[in-house]
């Protein structure tokens, strides 16, 4: 089963991804921090991340633990990307990501492992 997450819901995400189980009222304030969110919107999009089975809310102090990986949503997202912009090609899309910009010695070296890597796993 996707779930299917705004913006905004990853946002909260994120802070449950980089600091792990935490109580609603420290996501949230790290998001008034970060982006000068009001509480009770933190709040709004952690109930709706509850509901869409993204987070598990437990008691005492209203604890927030992410029920799916990051990674997983990242897949997804670049899936529909994929799907939606590139007309699912996995290519065009890492066409238009080279041809974005220059890249680094370093970065250009990393990108062939990456391929390589994919070489040594595909038959």
């Amino acid at each position: 089963m996707e779930i299917k997450l705004v913006d905004s819901e990853l946002k909260v995400m994120d802070v449950l991804w980089k600091q792990g189980d935490l109580p609603a009222r420290s996501v949230a304030q790290v998001l008034t921090g970060e982006l000068g969110w009001n509480v009770n919107t933190t709040y709004t999009l952690i109930k709706r991340c509850i509901s869409k089975g993204a987070i598990q809310r437990t008691e005492p102090n209203f604890m927030c633990h992410a029920l799916i990986p990051k990674q997983a949503v990242q897949e997804a997202e670049t899936n529909e990307l994929i799907q939606k912009v590139f007309d699912g090609s996995a290519d065009k899309l890492f066409a238009a990501l080279l041809g974005r910009k220059k890249l680094s010695p370093q970065q250009i070296a990393h990108l062939k492992q990456i391929v390589g890597d994919l070489d040594e796993v595909t038959p």
